[in-house]
């Protein structure tokens, strides 16, 4: 197998910039989801990756080769490259069977006849779709076509693949099993994945390691799942992954209180690098209802979601969201209009955007 790494890449449209002295590595046999917002640079590097696109500046490196080097000239035709590719529209060519599709990149590359046969079938096997391998992709469903399309992106490498947004077009119950899918087929084959997206629930659900992209085309943090969502590096990234909710605090004779309401205090402890005004990030499950608490608000709606009730609190003119569990005394039976005390948990503070007037 074979890990991928980019070196300073830098790449613009004519005078807009989109990615600029772009480093990541992603470790062998792992799968990196690369998550950002649309627009951020995700479909770029990619295309840089494939060598569809070329960097202005930079280097790229598929295990120990260099594909791409500005600086030494070097830039590995695409179809050299031995990247595999998994598109969101599966791609499959409709005039081909099953087993034609699979086999097409192999004759690409001439190869002998029984070891593309052999190759074919095995990668159908991978993906458990060597009986529909006489099939017309007409007579599959999504799933199944994009199980073909998995099937030969392993025929064009089994070292690395890359998958950009792969299951949008699936519908939930066919995502999650795909998601199941996907991460079966690398475990056993050990492929590297490239999964590029901006579902943060698939990424949640499969990916070893996470890369969070800002929307200016810059790495905002790398890191497992848990990484992510219990240590945030910025602001950005506890707002992009997950729900949040936000409070604005202001120090007034060292006591803090809400900044649009002086009168609600804030007894908890803040940073003491903070010293006027704080945003305070809370995550809807880390706010519990507390009758004792004088921070007080009343239930808009509240939304039954099976295993969660999803609930829209009016906190002094600002909504803010509390997710309990079904499995929480008591979670039922609060109903819309209530008036309820809220305690907050595991909060995490950024310096404020707010200004004071």
């Amino acid at each position: 197998m074979a890990g991928i790494s980019f070196k300073n890449i830098s790449f613009a449209y004519g005078d807009k910039i989109i990615l600029e002295n772009f480093s990541l590595d992603v470790e062998d046999s792992q799968i990196m989801c690369l998550l950002g917002p649309s627009g951020c640079g995700k479909t770029t590097l990619m295309r840089c990756l494939l060598g569809l696109n070329r960097p202005s500046t930079g280097e790229i490196y598929i295990g120990d080769r260099c594909v791409f080097s500005h600086e030494k000239r070097i830039n590995i035709p695409p179809e050299r490259r031995g990247v595999g590719v998994v598109f969101q529209d599966y791609a499959v060519w409709p005039h081909m069977t099953v087993f034609e599709n699979v086999a097409y990149p192999m004759k690409k590359q001439r190869l002998d006849r029984s070891e593309i046969e052999r190759k074919a079938l095995y990668a159908l096997e991978q993906v458990r779709m060597r009986d529909y391998a006489p099939y017309l992709p007409s007579q599959l469903s999504g799933g199944q076509q994009q199980r073909v399309a998995i099937a030969r992106a392993l025929v064009s490498s089994d070292e690395v693949i890359v998958m950009d947004e792969p299951i949008t077009n699936l519908d939930a119950k066919l995502r999650e099993e795909m998601l199941i899918e996907i991460r079966q087929i690398q475990k056993n084959i050990g492929t590297t994945i490239l999964y590029i997206t901006h579902d943060q629930e698939a990424s949640l659900q499969l990916c070893d390691k996470m890369a969070i992209m800002n929307s200016d085309g810059s790495l905002s943090q790398i890191g497992t799942d848990e990484d992510i969502i219990l240590r945030p590096a910025n602001r950005f990234v506890f707002e992009f992954i997950g729900v949040s909710n936000f409070f604005t605090l202001k120090k007034i004779n060292n006591s803090w209180c809400f900044h649009d309401n002086e009168k609600i205090i804030y007894n908890d402890s803040i940073p003491e690098n903070f010293d006027s005004l704080v945003d305070m990030g809370v995550r809807p499950n880390d706010i519990i209802f507390d009758n004792n608490s004088q921070i007080r608000g009343r239930v808009k709606r509240s939304v039954f979601l099976g295993s969660e009730y999803n609930m829209f609190i009016d906190f002094d003119g600002q909504e803010i969201r509390v997710q309990r569990s079904t499995f929480d005394d008591g979670a039922g039976m609060i109903q819309e209009g209530a008036d309820v005390g809220l305690k907050f948990l595991n909060p995490v503070f950024y310096e404020s955007y707010t200004k004071e007037a």
